[in-house]
């Protein structure tokens, strides 16, 4: 009779765990993350700070395409390490009357954490360049427009 394989008890049997995207696996399954994705995410990111006006669309890209230039989105560029590590380069424009320093820094610390705790990856590198410092005129104030011809129903 063959010897009997000594089992471990169910506490200490091998655990399983959930590959995340850094680590490799052997499972047919896969996934990956479109950089288009990543950027978005990168945008959104900054946007939500306070302070900055807007992410891309300076004066001298707003003349270009004016005077029929192709637009390109060169707001956001996202690339990838040797190591899979994200790089990442984004163009913002400043609200007037903000500190640029210190809302550069927050934009670099909120687009590392969103990135890196959507993605799962390591943010290597975020580079903020400011293009521009902008006015916030009237129209940035108003709230949004109704539709036409909505009126607030009346409840007399």
């Amino acid at each position: 009779m063959p010897a009997k394989k000594a089992t471990k008890p169910a506490d200490e049997q091998e655990q399983h765990t959930i590959p995340t995207p850094t680590e490799s696996s052997d499972a047919a399954d896969a996934f990956h993350i479109s950089i288009s994705v990543v950027a978005n995410i990168v945008k959104m990111a900054a946007l939500q700070v306070d302070g900055v006006y807007s992410v891309g669309g300076s004066f001298a890209e707003g003349i270009w395409e004016t005077l029929g230039g192709k637009k390109a989105d060169r707001s956001v560029e996202v690339d990838e390490d040797e190591v899979g590590n994200y790089l990442i380069k984004i163009r913002v424009e400043m609200r007037f009357g903000v500190v640029i320093a210190s809302t550069a820094q927050e934009v670099v610390r909120a687009i590392r954490s969103e990135v890196e705790r959507m993605t799962e990856k390591t943010v290597g590198k975020v580079d903020v360049i400011v293009d521009s410092v902008r006015m916030e005129t009237v129209d940035d104030k108003e709230e949004p427009k109704k539709p036409e011809g909505w009126e607030h129903p009346h409840t007399d």
